[in-house]
C-alpha cells in the first residue's frame, strides 16, 4: 500500500529583522535538522512596518529588501528549502507590497492584490500596487502538495477562496501583521476557511510594537497551523519562536471524502 505524501513546514514568528543573518540562520539550522522543506515569514519582518516608511529614506528600504532577498537565496541554496516571505519592492521610487517565493534556483513575486484602505491603517496610500481585475494568486507544488500564497488581508475575500477550490489547493500560506487584540476573529475565520475548503492553513503573524499618537500597536503572534477539520493543530503564543509541523495528504483526503463539499459542487457543474 502506497504511503500518503507528507511535508514538513515551518512558520517563523519574529519582529522586524535587522540586516544581520545571525538570528535567521539560528532558526534555519534547527529547521533543516528537522527536515523542514518550506518556511513562511510574517508581514513586515523583512522590512519595517509600513507606517514607519515615511520616516526612512527609500534608498535604505531598498537596501534592506535587496539584502534580505540575497540572504534568502543563500539560505535556500544552503539548506535546500523554499522560503515564502512578504517584502517591499521598490520600482521607480514607489513601494509595492509583495510576497516572494525563494528557492535555490528561482525567485517568484506575488503583488498583493487587495490592500487595507482604512483611515487608521491605509496601505493603499503608501503602496503603488495596481487595482485591477482579480488574478490567481501564486501557487506551486512541493512533494505533491498544491500550495497557494495569500496576502493576510486577502483572506477576507471570496474570489481568492474560489481559486483554492478550483486549483485543489492543499495548503494556504497566510503571512499577517495582526494587532489590536484581534486574536479571536482571525482564529475563527482561519478555522472556518480551512474547514470549508478542506485545506491546511499556515499563518505566520509578526511580533513587535508600533507607537502612534500615544496608541500602542501590539503585534501579538498567534502563528498557527490549522487542519482541514478546522481545528488548530499547533499555535504559538506571543513570544519569538518557530512552529514546525508535518502535514499529510491523507488528512486532506479523509476530510473531503467525509464532507463531500467538492463532490456536491462537481455534480452540479456537470448539469
Amino acid at each position: 500500500m502506497a504511503t500518503s505524501p507528507t511535508l514538513t513546514i515551518a512558520a517563523l514568528q519574529l519582529p522586524t529583522l535587522g540586516m544581520q543573518a545571525t538570528k535567521l540562520d539560528f532558526y534555519l539550522r534547527n529547521a533543516h535538522s528537522r527536515g523542514v522543506k518550506l518556511i513562511l515569514l510574517g508581514e513586515y519582518v523583512l522590512n519595517h512596518f509600513f507606517k514607519e516608511l515615511p520616516n526612512i529614506p527609500i534608498k535604505m528600504v531598498k537596501e534592506q529588501s535587496d539584502k534580505h532577498i540575497e540572504l534568502l537565496k543563500k539560505f535556500a541554496n544552503k539548506y535546500k528549502m523554499v522560503f515564502v516571505a512578504p517584502i517591499i519592492i521598490i520600482k521607480e521610487e514607489k513601494y509595492y507590497k509583495t510576497i516572494i517565493k525563494v528557492t535555490e534556483n528561482s525567485i517568484d513575486y506575488y503583488q498583493q492584490q487587495i490592500l487595507i484602505p482604512y483611515p487608521h491603517w491605509n496601505e493603499e496610500e503608501i503602496f503603488a500596487n495596481e487595482i485591477k481585475k482579480f488574478e490567481t494568486p501564486l501557487s506551486f507544488e512541493i512533494n505533491s502538495f498544491n500550495i497557494m500564497i495569500m496576502g493576510g488581508y486577502e483572506l477576507h475575500f471570496d474570489p481568492f477562496w474560489l481559486e483554492v477550490t478550483q486549483k485543489k489547493i492543499d495548503l494556504v500560506l497566510l503571512p499577517t501583521a495582526s494587532t489590536f487584540g484581534s486574536h479571536n476573529r482571525w482564529r475563527e475565520i482561519i478555522k472556518t476557511k480551512s474547514f470549508l475548503h478542506g485545506c491546511y492553513i499556515l499563518r505566520a503573524n509578526r511580533l513587535g510594537e508600533f507607537n502612534e499618537d500615544e496608541v500602542k500597536w501590539k503585534f501579538y503572534g498567534d502563528s498557527m497551523l490549522v487542519e482541514p477539520s478546522g481545528e488548530i493543530y499547533m499555535m504559538l503564543e506571543d513570544k519569538e519562536s518557530m512552529l514546525i509541523e508535518t502535514i499529510s495528504k491523507s488528512v486532506i483526503k479523509e476530510h473531503k471524502l467525509s464532507w463531500k463539499f467538492e463532490e456536491a459542487i462537481a455534480i452540479r457543474q456537470k448539469m
